[in-house]
């Protein structure tokens, strides 16, 4: 099933393609949130810090692989928005291709560097024979995770993005199901959780395929899917590369950051640990906000219709706004109940609350980032939200060493060193937000 986003109320198209984004992720937080919970409770701190450690590294592989098909979602969306199937359908195929052979070698470099990259990120010997296994059974899987997320990207830039939420709820109640089975029946610790979600990712992938080949005759390829056009490789390089960096750099600031809390000792880093997980899921619906612009945005200049091309963008900030004060009053009035879902240590429990109310008044600052870079992706302007996030994730990284091993902060250091990032982030975009909108620089990008 395909929609068009060229015709319509903008407003209810926005909160109708926003809100499966967001079921969805929730779903995905959900089951990540899961291994941590279960991890947590029946293996003990040392095997979430395992857990913790790996994730970063797992993310960042991910947001790379990510940043192809976002790339390659906004010309499909194009194409789409244009009517030009048949280039769209050589796009399609040649980014499926260039994506799986990208996993395969990311996969071998990771799992035979796992010890290696483990280790630069000062992780406690106790917590390294965990963190080297858990990390590598996830790569063995990464093909999958690719597979789903560009399945699901091009459907999403096709105007469809609810059929990919049955697929992710599914596959989350299996993991969680995989979760129980292999690590509290099993036994097999952090390893279990790690069999879990490759075993669920690969079914959702599965389940993609299935559908695509039952219900999207656009998508149903056949000896096409074998098509590998160089031209428009170069060209999906050229939108991919830029967001690929982009959420590579913030990824790649996370396990920086990371490698700080582990240097804090176990309370710490377990705390921060957690309070990622439930970071993921305040900060995630502001990114699907964003995503839902970029679509459609991307589609309506495909059409050529500038004026909903800027509509979009203002009738996607109101809705990044409200979203931003509501996570901002959950966040900080029920900070303790969070942080006994998670754990039961009382001194990881403190820690995390006292991050937890600091950063809840930071949220209406991403909201203004995110709904940012939705405008900017949806002009096909990459380079201006990878210079941004670049700002962000340096901010972030500086601040948080100096207040960490200089004035002393504690935990307080990481949502401060988050603060000063998003600021930064708001100073590299607004000036060129703002004479972008003036000039009317959209309609020519």
């Amino acid at each position: 099933m395909t929609k068009d986003l060229t015709k319509g109320k903008i407003l209810p198209l926005l909160v109708n393609f926003t809100i499966p984004l967001v079921i969805g992720n929730i779903f995905q937080l959900t089951y990540n949130a899961v291994d941590s919970i279960i991890v947590g409770r029946f293996v003990g701190a040392t095997a979430l810090v395992a857990v913790g450690t790996a994730n970063p590294i797992t993310s960042l592989m991910i947001k790379l692989l990510n940043g192809l098909c976002l790339g390659a979602g906004i010309l499909m969306g194009v194409q789409f928005g244009a009517k030009d199937y048949k280039t769209l359908k050589r796009q399609i195929s040649t980014t499926m291709l260039a994506g799986l052979f990208f996993s395969i070698f990311i996969s071998l470099v990771c799992i035979i560097l796992a010890p290696e990259i483990l280790m630069m990120l000062q992780i406690d010997s106790s917590a390294l024979p965990e963190a080297i296994s858990y990390m590598r059974i996830v790569f063995l899987g990464l093909i999958f995770t690719y597979g789903y997320n560009f399945l699901s990207s091009t459907l999403r830039a096709l105007g469809d993005s609810t059929t990919p939420l049955y697929f992710l709820v599914a596959s989350a109640i299996i993991n969680i199901i995989g979760d129980l089975l292999f690590v509290i029946i099993f036994n097999l610790g952090s390893d279990g959780c790690a069999i879990a979600t490759v075993i669920s990712e690969f079914l959702s992938v599965l389940f993609c395929v299935i559908y695509i080949k039952k219900k999207v005759p656009l998508l149903d390829l056949k000896k096409d899917w074998f098509i590998f056009d160089t031209r428009l490789l170069k060209k999906t390089i050229s939108y991919g590369w830029a967001s690929a960096m982009q959420q590579a750099t913030v990824q790649a600031g996370k396990v920086v950051i990371q490698a700080i809390a582990n240097s804090m000792g176990v309370a710490v880093a377990a705390a921060f640990t957690i309070v990622n997980r439930i970071d993921d899921f305040a900060y995630t619906p502001e990114q699907n906000i964003g995503h839902a612009m970029t679509s459609l945005m991307a589609q309506n200049r495909g059409a050529k219709d500038y004026k909903r091309v800027k509509q979009g963008f203002f009738e996607g900030m109101k809705l990044e706004l409200i979203y931003g004060f509501m996570v901002l009053l959950v966040c900080y009035l029920l900070a303790n109940p969070l942080m006994r879902i998670f754990s039961t240590d009382s001194t990881v429990i403190a820690e995390g609350v006292t991050y937890l109310h600091i950063i809840a008044f930071c949220y209406l600052l991403p909201a203004i980032t995110n709904g940012v870079q939705g405008y900017f992706r949806g002009i096909g302007d990459l380079k201006i939200t990878l210079i941004s996030s670049f700002v962000n994730m340096f901010g972030r990284i500086i601040a948080c060493f100096i207040l960490v091993y200089f004035f002393k902060f504690g935990i307080s250091a990481f949502p401060y060193a988050y603060l000063i990032g998003w600021i930064g982030m708001l100073i590299a975009e607004l000036p060129l937000l703002i004479r972008n909108i003036k000039s009317g620089n959209y309609i020519q990008s």
